[in-house]
């Protein structure tokens, strides 16, 4: 029996018995593990992929942020319309509507990330009937973010 040194494997083996038969003889040893350029192949496909799925990631994400914008106003607009219809006046703030269980709690802004930068938007009443110092309600709330969305207009116009 032969074996060459430094290779893995079976041994290499020399038939010893018949006429003809040939020697297997192994030219290259093998060994396991990866190219340089197989590797960089690898890389460049995964860099190529993560090229696309970042900015698609990336808008719908707030494109997701949107609609919960969109959302949140369309709720708190509607609990503001039927604490008018209950009351017949307009709340004094976001908080009276907790308060008075309308809303559970003040929602997130998504855009700003934070509950306490809704604008109120108040009721403007009549020139000649305006009392000074008298609390007036809300009408309507907008974020207060000012960021442009993806159709161009501002969050704080929604």
């Amino acid at each position: 029996m032969m074996s060459i040194p430094g290779a893995r494997g079976r041994p290499w083996t020399e038939p010893s018995t018949g006429i003809g038969k040939m020697k297997m003889i192994r030219l290259t040893a093998s060994r396991p593990g990866f190219t340089l350029i197989e590797i960089l192949i690898v890389l460049s496909i995964i860099g190529i992929l993560l090229g696309l799925a970042v900015p698609q990631y990336q808008m719908s994400v707030k494109r997701a942020r949107e609609a919960v914008l969109k959302e949140n106003l369309f709720i708190m607009r509607k609990m503001i319309d039927q604490y008018y219809q209950d009351k017949h006046r307009y709340p004094p703030s976001l908080q009276s509507l907790v308060e008075e269980n309308y809303l559970k709690t003040i929602p997130i802004d998504p855009i700003t990330g934070s509950s306490e930068t809704w604008v109120e938007v108040r009721q403007m009443p009549p020139v000649d009937e305006y009392i000074p110092g008298e609390n007036l309600g809300i009408v309507d709330v907008k974020s207060g973010s000012e960021a442009k969305a993806l159709d161009g207009t501002f969050y704080n116009t929604w």
